[in-house]
Formats: structure tokens, C-alpha cells, sequence
């Protein structure tokens, strides 16, 4: 009888796509994958370290699997594993810990412990190489969901930003083959998946590292250009990419593109110069406000997606409301707001000016109802529009949700012959729970 093995994960897309190849990877060896509410003899954690909230969920999702399965074998991967794998390890009931190259290698390390006669259930080993020796690639694609996967592309960073750990987690910017990428391309559209998104760590850096070396083989210019070529692919949307890396290029050939839509999500931080400067971060305003008309110039009915950190070192509030003035006038669809953390290792944690977490957590609140303003804003603006949408397969309360290929999320009642198809709609009235109803206009696909 075989295995059973569960996952949970924490964190980002490109955590989600290597999760599903590992999962890929015990399904070769014979595992038989079930949901992490369900008994396993496996459970494996992909964590996450970019807010202290992930940290903490941690010790919550062991104990949710140990409740399942008290004598299940808990193994525990990525950022927050690679960061801190000691603490992970004396978390109660974990058995593994495997650092940035080790966890690719995950079903070697179960199944030589689990068939250990003398493994005392409870003694957690850890295998997590040395940071600057994560310089191997390992592709990686989800495709979990009938309706969409995230394809790595990318992974590591080579930037210095003050507040954050991802550099020591997943080492140096290194990026997939060319060719490598348009094989998984090919492979998700041969299984009726309509939507790929792009995902990595930093893949406007895409083409750095991609033959072991540190120049660029390609462009990220040239990646979007070769996928925009597969056959079989109905869409596909980029993830997080940075804003001086977002060439005006690439924006004007996501605007005539075959697949590519019209939606970017583009990191802020701040929208003062004097906190860019003090993140490390390598724009200033003045090239963010450029890239969001760029966009809009060409693709009037973009959607544009924002992070932003609040409450980061130094951030006085004349120096906040430089930051939420500059938003509140920016052409933006919607905002992702962090609020700052400490983290271990990082320039920030030892800056001076520290602000109050009670006013973090103001600042925030604040951001997070711009964010709904200017998404209602956006809307607004759709109304009356002819736009496609891909219906999802969830069962939300009676209605099938679907996006639009602006990221205009929308609703409809029930029905299940509607999941994972395209169609065309005219947008129509923004409901009470700020999603938007639609008349339909015709399929598109089956």
C-alpha cells in the first residue's frame, strides 16, 4: 500500500510552483498526494520569511498535522528553512529540515529516514547548505488549479534592499533556460490550463545566470516574446516584476501581444525618494510615476497592482503622507500593503528611528482603504466595457468567480459547465460585495 503525503504552503506564488514539483517528485516515488486536513505518513512545509506572520503560522500548521497524525513525519523546506533551521527544527514534532538546494532532493532524505530503524521520532535533522552555494537551478511549475499555473522562471536575487532576507534565502539571481521554460510552457497547455503566470524572485532579471553564468544569455524581453510563440496558451501574465527593470519594451509588446495581458503588478515600497534611498532600492519615484504612463499610454484599461511598505525606519508622517499622496494621484488598480517587520541579518533591523508598531499598523489601515478606493475606481472605469473572462472552479456561496484578462474580478451564479472556460462579457454593475456583474456576450473557448 502506498504513502500518503500532504502539503502546505506558505508565502508566494513561486513558492506554490515549487511545491508542486516536489509533489510531482513523491508522486514518481510512489507516494499517493491527499490534503493536508486528511491523515498522511507525510507532511511537508514550504515556508516563507518575509513577514513574522509566516514565521508564526509555522508552529499552527505542525500542530494542525500532528493533530491528523501524531506519529506522521513532519519535514519542513524553503525561505524560513533556509533562514533559521535550528529554530525550525526544535519546533515539536518536526523530523526535517531542508535548506535552498536540499529540497529538490526531499524524497532521498524521507525515505532514508523513514526506513531508518534507530530514527527517534522527534529528532529533527536539518540539511541546509551554506547561502552562497544556492547557486543550482531547479525549474518548477504548479498545476494544481484546473484554471491557471505559476511557471518559475526565475529564482534568487543579486539586490541589496535594507529590509529584506531574500537574498539569504534563495541566494543569487539565476534564471531556467530558455528552452527549458517554453518545454513547461508546453507541457502546462497540454493539460487544458488556460492561464500561466510568470513567477521567480526578481524575473525582470531573467536571463542572468541561465548557462551558470553571471551575463544574461537572454532578456526578459526575449522570454516573453519566445512564450507569446506557444502554441496552445490562452494567456499569460506576469507576476511581480521591478520597476527599473520594466522596459519600455516589454510594455509596448504586452500591449499588441497574442497572449500577454494587460495587468502588472509593479513593487513601490515608498513613494518618497528619501526612504527609496534608504531601502536600497535602485529607482526613484520620478521612474515609477514614467513606467505607470508608459502603461497607460498604450493600454488605457491596464491593471496596475502596487506593494508598499509602511511603517519602515525613519518614516516620519510628512514622509507617509508623501507616500499616500503620491498613490492616491498615481493611474494604479490596487495596492498590496506591508507592514514593516524586523528581520534578522537585514540593514533595517539596526536602523535608528524605529516607528511605533501602533502606528504602523494606522499607517497600514489607512493604505488599505486607499487600496479599496482606487479598486472601486478602477472598476468604475470598466463598466460598460467588452472584456474576457476565465471562470474559475470554485463553488464561492452559490457563484462561480472568474478574471477578466484586466484582472476585473467578476461573478455569476453557479454552474459548473462555466469552470475553465474563456468567454466574453460586457461589464455591467459593480455588486455590493465590490465585485462586478456581467451580460455575456459569447464563448470563446471549451
Amino acid at each position: 500500500m502506498s504513502k500518503k503525503v500532504a502539503f502546505y504552503t506558505l508565502g508566494c506564488k513561486l513558492n506554490f510552483s515549487e511545491t508542486s514539483t516536489i509533489a510531482r517528485s513523491f508522486k514518481n516515488d510512489g507516494f499517493k498526494s491527499v490534503d493536508f486536513e486528511e491523515k498522511a505518513d507525510v507532511y511537508v512545509i514550504n515556508t516563507c520569511s518575509v513577514t513574522d506572520n509566516a514565521d508564526k503560522r509555522f508552529k499552527t500548521i505542525v500542530k494542525q498535522a500532528q493533530k491528523v497524525n501524531p506519529d506522521a513525519f513532519v519535514a519542513a523546506v524553503g525561505c524560513y528553512a533556509q533562514l533559521k533551521p535550528e529554530e525550525l527544527a526544535d519546533v515539536n514534532g518536526v523530523d526535517l529540515v531542508l535548506g535552498a538546494t536540499e529540497k529538490f532532493n526531499i524524497t532521498a532524505y524521507v525515505n532514508e529516514l523513514l526506513d531508518h530503524p534507530n530514527r527517534v521520532k522527534g529528532e529533527a535533522q536539518i540539511h541546509s547548505c551554506e547561502i552562497d552555494e544556492a547557486d543550482v537551478y531547479v525549474g518548477s511549475y504548479s498545476i494544481g488549479d484546473r484554471t491557471r499555473a505559476f511557471l518559475k522562471v526565475q529564482d534568487g536575487c543579486d539586490y541589496k534592499c535594507t529590509y529584506c532576507t531574500i537574498p539569504l534565502a534563495r541566494g543569487i539571481s539565476r534564471s531556467d533556460t530558455l528552452q527549458n521554460v517554453l518545454k513547461n510552457a508546453k507541457e502546462i497547455s497540454e493539460q487544458n490550463i488556460k492561464e500561466i503566470v510568470l513567477t521567480g524572485v526578481n524575473i525582470g532579471d531573467y536571463g542572468k545566470g541561465e548557462f551558470g553564468n553571471k551575463k544574461h544569455e537572454h532578456t526578459f524581453l526575449d522570454l516573453v516574446m519566445a512564450l507569446d510563440e506557444v502554441e496552445g496558451i490562452e494567456r499569460l501574465r506576469i507576476s511581480s516584476i521591478e520597476p527599473n527593470l520594466l522596459k519600455n519594451e516589454t510594455i509596448n509588446f504586452v500591449a499588441q501581444s497574442r497572449t500577454f495581458v494587460p495587468h502588472f503588478h509593479i513593487p513601490l515600497q515608498s513613494g518618497s525618494n528619501q526612504l527609496l534611498k534608504l531601502m536600497r532600492r535602485r529607482y526613484m519615484r520620478e521612474l515609477y510615476q514614467e513606467r505607470v504612463a508608459a502603461i497607460k499610454k498604450v493600454m488605457p484599461h491596464a491593471c496596475i497592482g502596487v506593494d508598499v511598505i509602511v511603517g519602515f525606519p525613519g518614516e516620519t508622517d510628512d514622509l507617509f503622507l508623501e507616500t499616500y499622496h503620491f498613490l492616491n494621484e498615481l493611474d494604479i488598480s490596487y495596492l498590496h500593503v506591508f507592514t514593516y517587520s524586523e528581520r534578522d541579518n537585514t540593514l533595517a533591523a539596526e536602523m535608528p528611528d524605529v516607528v511605533p508598531k501602533n502606528v504602523r499598523a494606522k499607517r497600514s489601515k489607512m493604505l488599505r482603504g486607499l487600496s479599496v478606493k482606487k479598486r472601486r475606481s478602477f472598476y468604475e472605469g470598466q463598466l460598460g466595457s467588452t472584456r474576457t473572462v476565465l471562470f474559475e472552479g470554485e463553488n464561492k456561496m452559490g457563484y462561480v468567480h472568474g478574471f477578466t484578462e484586466n484582472y476585473v474580478k467578476v461573478k455569476a451564479p453557479w454552474n459548473p459547465k462555466l469552470v475553465n472556460t474563456l468567454h466574453k462579457i460586457k461589464l455591467t454593475e459593480i455588486d455590493d460585495d465590490g465585485l462586478v456583474r456581467f451580460d455575456f456576450v459569447a464563448s470563446l473557448a471549451e
